[in-house]
Formats: C-alpha cells, sequence, structure tokens
C-alpha cells in the first residue's frame, strides 16, 4: 500500500504538487493520469525518496523508502527508461542490481524471461530501443520479487504486443495482491488495465474514484444528424441539457435520453437521419475533469 498524506512540492515560486491526499490499495491496479506539468512524475518521483516533499509524506506500507530495509524487495518502480549504464548489457545491469541487494543471480534470469529480453539480454542497453528500454526497467523493478510496483509511462515506445504484455502482466500482479501504481497519456489503454483511477490537475487531486464511477459521472450522450438540427436543439434545450455542434448538420447531447430526443423530433415534425447513443469514453471523463487544470493550451488549426 502506497499512502500520501497532504503531499506538497514546490520549486521556487512553483507548487508541483500541492496538497495530495490518498491511498494507492494493494490488489488493483490504480491509474494515475493528469496533463503535462499536473505532477504525475514528481509525485512518483517523491514517494520513491528522489525529491524531497516540501511538506506532507509519502509511506510504502507505512514507512518512508529511505527507511526501508530491503527496498528492492518491498518497492519496484521505472521512472526512467534510460536508467542504466549505455556500456552495459542487459544481463550485467541486472547482475549488478541483484548483487547489491543481495538477491539471487537465478532471478535476473527469471526476469529477463518474464520480459522477454532473452534475444538482448547480452547486447549494450545503449543500443536499446525506447521500448526495449522499457522492458529493462521493468525486469528492473520486478528484479525483488516486490509488492508494489510503481510504473511512469510503462507503455512508450513499445509495439502493439509489448503494450498488450504490460496490461496483462501488470493485471496479473494485482491479482496476486500486489499494489500497482502507474501513469500513462493512452486513454484506450488505460480504460483496459486500471480499477482505479487518481486524476491530478495543476498538482491537486480533481478525481480519485474506480474508473466506473468516473466513466458514469461523464455519461453517455446522444449523437444527432438532422437537417433542421437548429430547431431541434431548441426543442429539446433544458437545464440539465447540453448540447455541442460537430458539425454536418449534427449535434451530440448530454442529459437527455435518445427515446426522449426522438420524440421531440417526431412532435415537432423534425426529420432525424441519424440517432445513435455514444457510450461515455475514459477519455471524455478525462477532458471533463481536467479542462480547467491545463498548463498549456493547443491552438486551434488555421
Amino acid at each position: 500500500m502506497i499512502t500520501l498524506e497532504r503531499l506538497s512540492k514546490r520549486f521556487g515560486e512553483r507548487r508541483a504538487v500541492d496538497d495530495v491526499s490518498a491511498v494507492i490499495e494493494p490488489g488493483r491496479v490504480t491509474g494515475f493520469l493528469g496533463p503535462n506539468g499536473a505532477g504525475k512524475s514528481t509525485t512518483m518521483r517523491m514517494i520513491m525518496g528522489f525529491d524531497r516533499p516540501s511538506s506532507g509524506s509519502a509511506l510504502i506500507g507505512g514507512t518512508a523508502y529511505a527507511d526501508l530495509r530491503a527496498p528492492l524487495r518491498t518497492v519496484g518502480a521505472l521512472l526512467d527508461a534510460k536508467a542504466a549504464h549505455p556500456g552495459r548489457s542487459a544481463r550485467n545491469h541486472l547482475r549488478a542490481l541483484a548483487a547489491t541487494n543481495r538477491i539471487p543471480r537465478s532471478r535476473v534470469d527469471e526476469v529477463i524471461g518474464m520480459a522477454g529480453l532473452e534475444s538482448v539480454a547480452d547486447k549494450r542497453v545503449g543500443g536499446f530501443s525506447l521500448g526495449m528500454g522499457q522492458r529493462l526497467g521493468i525486469a528492473a523493478a520486478m528484479l525483488g520479487d516486490p509488492g508494489v510496483l510503481i510504473l511512469d509511462e510503462p507503455v512508450n515506445g513499445l509495439d502493439p504486443e509489448g503494450v498488450r504484455w504490460v496490461r496483462e502482466f501488470t493485471r496479473a500482479l494485482a491479482a496476486e495482491g500486489r499494489t500497482i501504481f502507474l501513469s500513462s497519456h493512452l486513454m484506450s489503454e488505460m480504460s483496459q488495465t486500471a480499477d482505479h483511477l487518481i486524476v491530478l490537475g495543476k498538482g491537486r487531486v480533481l478525481a480519485d474514484a474506480p474508473i466506473d464511477q468516473l466513466l458514469g459521472a461523464s455519461g453517455d450522450a446522444v449523437r444527432v444528424r438532422s437537417p433542421r438540427v437548429g430547431v431541434l436543439a431548441t426543442a429539446v434545450t433544458g437545464p440539465d441539457v447540453s448540447i455541442a455542434n460537430l458539425g454536418n448538420d449534427t449535434v451530440e447531447i448530454r442529459g437527455l435520453r435518445a427515446e426522449v430526443i426522438g420524440e421531440a423530433a417526431a412532435a415537432a415534425g423534425i426529420p432525424l437521419y441519424e440517432l445513435a447513443t455514444v457510450t461515455a469514453s475514459l477519455e471524455q471523463a478525462y477532458l471533463d475533469l481536467t479542462q480547467d487544470a491545463l498548463e498549456y493550451r493547443t491552438g486551434g488549426a488555421r
């Protein structure tokens, strides 16, 4: 279990992490989401003791990382896929980690096989692709067979097979009762991997809930296409109804069921070319949560 209690970090006048409290529980995959600059990586670095909190605490099983007697056996982390000497082979990198943590050499071969690195185990890390570096980082994180795993963007650079491997691997570890905490910008992948989500924006917690609850909060939408879409929008306008114009005589309506919209169109004599319920997506739920917490905004096409 990872416990964050009023965790904050300042860099000069900038508050990168702002009073974050959360519990990352065992037995599930907890996803960590947020826009660029939201404070995700800084939070993970404070958990691992690489950055000192300005205030608050980050504990692993009730203990700060620096005070763990056997840290690699307690928590494994992948925060930087390039954190290996480029002149060493993957096997020797793992052997060095094992030797300094009193881990048997046999475990090195186990994690090499686990991460699918057999064919490159004796090649220099400096020649690895980003995807191979990610696999080596995960192998290093698993070297001590820890109960807690922290992964920052573990699928960056991986091909589809590698992405699926990370998904199945982390879910299997969670099913064993381990604590899995991972970040990613791939919403479609996070929706298939995580059981629970913590969302940061400008250093603060915007949401801390099961993924199903967040999707339910976003709600389904109804896509409608009609040559009289403006008249239809007026007919269904209400205090809890939102209407987004998608162009090409199409709108997306939230707050009303498709049956209600269809009946309103029929009563007004409005022809409908399309009436379809669009199931809420994690991407939409995430965008709804973070729309006011973006550090960087992209201008529209010109």
